[in-house]
Formats: structure tokens, sequence, C-alpha cells
């Protein structure tokens, strides 16, 4: 069986991501590397293990999140698409089984918010993982007067937490945000369409989602 080990180890892989991230630094993006896609891995397999999914399908979900960016070595329009093809490539070529290939390129493939749907419990699990890292580490920019509004949104963002109730029947999105720096619109603005697609992945798992600012539920 091909793991998630396996996967961060790889030199290919790791190749693939810090290039792309790097194009995403020319296009004035924020950070898309190893700490994003480790985040993802984490929070995703956090997800799965809580509702109780086989560890094989926690194995996946991780090797997908850790995957899933990858297109950007492409092009950051339709990267979701392009980064199946790729994660596809590499893991046919390291002989994955193909039913575990196939959950890991329709996950990856249905990641962004404008294409994406939650098709299955990888697919939902994915976008909840990738959709909620918002962080201040996040932001590369360091001038603040230069601050475009992702920047902001981010960079106001002191902590995050993800977390499924003990009843396993909701998962909370828990911000707390400094307003010096961005205020609860400018999140709304940039990451309405994200929090739609976490509501409907949540469903996928059979859960309800929650955003929560400040201790204000606001979804």
């Amino acid at each position: 069986m091909i793991t998630f080990e396996d996967i961060k180890n790889n030199e290919a892989v790791r190749t693939y991501i810090a290039q792309a991230d790097k194009s995403l630094v020319a296009l004035g993006f924020t950070e898309h590397s190893f700490a994003h896609v480790t985040t993802v891995a984490n929070t995703s397999k956090y997800i799965l293990e809580t509702l109780g999914y086989p560890a094989h399908d926690v194995e996946l979900v991780q090797i997908a999140a850790y995957l899933h960016d990858i297109g950007n070595l492409v092009n950051r329009i339709e990267h979701s698409q392009s980064g199946a093809i790729l994660a596809f490539r590499i893991l046919d070529k390291m002989q994955m089984p193909a039913e575990d290939i196939a959950l890991i390129a329709t996950a990856i493939g249905n990641h962004d918010e404008g294409t994406g749907v939650a098709v299955n419990h990888i697919a939902a699990a994915l976008i909840l993982g990738d959709k909620t890292d918002v962080r201040r580490s996040r932001v590369r920019n360091q001038d603040f007067t230069s601050f475009d509004i992702h920047d902001r949104v981010n960079y106001s963002v002191k902590k995050s937490v993800v977390k499924i109730n003990e009843e396993k029947t909701i998962i909370k999105l828990k911000l707390f945000l400094d307003n010096h720096f961005g205020s609860i619109m400018d999140y709304f603005e940039i990451f309405m369409d994200r929090m739609i697609l976490c509501r409907k992945a949540a469903e996928k798992l059979g859960l309800e989602f929650k955003l929560i600012i400040n201790e204000q539920q606001l979804i």
C-alpha cells in the first residue's frame, strides 16, 4: 500500500509542491506550500478519524490533501482539475491501486469552490480541511500598507479552530479576528463561496457546519 509517509517523502512530489507555490508567489497569493498542505492533511485526518471512518480512508484523505494544490504548477485557473491529473500520474507510477487513485483524483478535482462538489466523504473532508485553513502565517507580504483583502483577512486571524462536537452532529470553524487588520465583512466578501461549500461538505458527512467569529455564530 502507498502511504501518506511515502507521498511526503517522494522527491518529485516535494518538487511539484514547491514549484507550484513559487508560481503563486509570483501571482501574489498567500502561502500554498508545505505548511498549507500539511495543515489540510491534519484537519482532513481529524475529521474522518473523529467520524469513525476506516484507517485506509484516513490515509487516502491525507494523500489527497497533500497533493491537492499541485495543479498550481500548471496554472491557477482550473488548478483542481489539472492537479487531479498530475496526482493520477504520480500515483499510477507508484502503482497505487486504481480504486484508491480514483478516490484521490476525484477529491482533488472537486476541492475548488468554483466547480467543486463534495461527491464523496474523501472530497468532503478535503474541502473542509482546505477551506478552513485561514491564519496569519499564510500572509507573505509584510508591508501592511500594501495588503490586499486576502492579506487583511488572513492576517487578522489570530487563531482558528476546527472542532466536531461530542455527538458528532456539528462541525465548527471558530475564528478569533483582530479587527485592526480586517473586518467580518471582509471575511464574507472573499470567503462566502467557500463557507457555502463547507456547509455542503459537512452535510455530505452527516454534519451541520457552523462558522463562529469572535464567539458570535454567523452561519
